[in-house]
Order: C-alpha cells, then structure tokens, then sequence
C-alpha cells in the first residue's frame, strides 16, 4: 500500500484501490443487512481473513458538508456514537493527515475498545467527493486499547441523480477492519453490519441539527 515516507505514492494507491472497490460488480456481493433506507453488503476481503463490507444509502445534503461531518475535523467526534477520541497527529497536507482515534465497546463490551492510527487522505471524485483512509505504524500503542487495523477504506458521496431525490447525495463506504484480539469472528460481523447502518442515522441526524 506504502507508508508516510512517500505520501505521494500512499494516496496513488489507496485512491486506486478504493476506486477498484467501487468499480466492483453487484454479483459479487452479498447482503449483510438492510434497514428502511441503507444496505451493507460484504465479500471476503483480498486484504485479511474478514470481510470488506459496503454500505450505501441517501443522505440529505450537499457532498461537501456531508464529507466536512465524516472526514478527520471538528465535527466527526460530535455525532458518531462508535468514536470515543479522535486527534490529529500529523498534517501532511490540505487533504491528508495521520489521526488518532479511540472506539467504544461494542456488543455489551464483547468487542472492547479499540485504538486506531490512520493515514487519512480527501479528493474530488466525479461530481463529488471521496475520503479515504488506512491505518500505518505511528507512535506506541495504548495500553488501555487493543490497537486495531483498517485495510484501505473510504466513502464517495455524490450528488443524487435521482428526480425523487433532488437535495440528498449518495453515500457509499467500504470498510474492513481487523478488530485484533480474541474476539469470535461472529460477534464481529453482527457488529460491523449494525454499526453501518447506526452510522447513516447518526449522521443524518447531525446533518440536521
């Protein structure tokens, strides 16, 4: 994938290999869960021995503001219920940065909290935006957390095309997190694909405070 020595190079890769999920055709995915109006999908991910799991759903508002409440900055702390701690490291430039985030336990604390360090790195996409991330080496572990890895993830959003949804975007994301730590692997996809589908009403509902 590469690391933070070339940054160029990462975004190249992680923008690419983002791009080849989205590109990805719908046969080759399977259903996970599907609520009122979000659907998470999963296949076996190329990068570990879990799953990468797409959501997709409507959200209404621009692509800008949309991706100002997801990617690292002032707002993303403030409404996702999952994310306990989030600080920004390092700046590398006006789109890219290293992060560190903290995660709440999950599953009555089955899942424990996690620790995350994250390369993250936003770009045009189409008519819209995508934000994309993977976790690199940086900086000791925690020892209150289990460090977690994200292989390459990210989100599009894209203005609607559809007549019957002429103010919302289409937002897509692709996820695969290794968890780490003993942890049954059934417990983690009941959690991924839950987790999906509270993140679209969290952030719908912080969109409209």
């Amino acid at each position: 994938m590469g690391s933070l020595e070339d940054p160029i190079a990462l975004t190249s890769s992680l923008k690419n290999t983002l791009v080849s999920y989205h590109n990805l055709k719908d046969h080759e995915w399977r259903i996970a869960k599907k609520s009122k109006d979000v659907i998470v999908w999963r296949k076996p991910s190329a990068e570990f021995h879990g799953f990468l799991y797409k959501a997709q759903g409507f959200v209404e508002d621009n692509p800008y503001r949309i991706m100002d409440y997801i990617r690292p900055g002032p707002y993303r702390l403030d409404w996702d219920s999952l994310m306990t701690s989030m600080e920004i490291v390092k700046t590398i430039d006006e789109g890219s940065c290293v992060m560190r985030y903290s995660t709440a336990g999950q599953l009555w604390n089955i899942i424990a909290p996690r620790e995350f360090i994250d390369f993250s790195y936003t770009t045009d996409f189409q008519d819209g935006l995508l934000s994309c991330g993977v976790s690199v080496d940086h900086e000791e572990k925690h020892p209150s957390f289990v460090r977690g890895f994200n292989h390459p993830c990210g989100w599009f959003c894209i203005p609607s095309d559809e007549e019957n949804s002429p103010h919302h975007s289409l937002l897509t994301g692709y996820i695969q997190t290794d968890l780490r730590g003993m942890i049954p692997q059934s417990a983690v996809d009941t959690a991924m694909a839950s987790t999906l589908v509270s993140f679209y009403s969290d952030l719908r509902q912080a969109l409209k405070a």
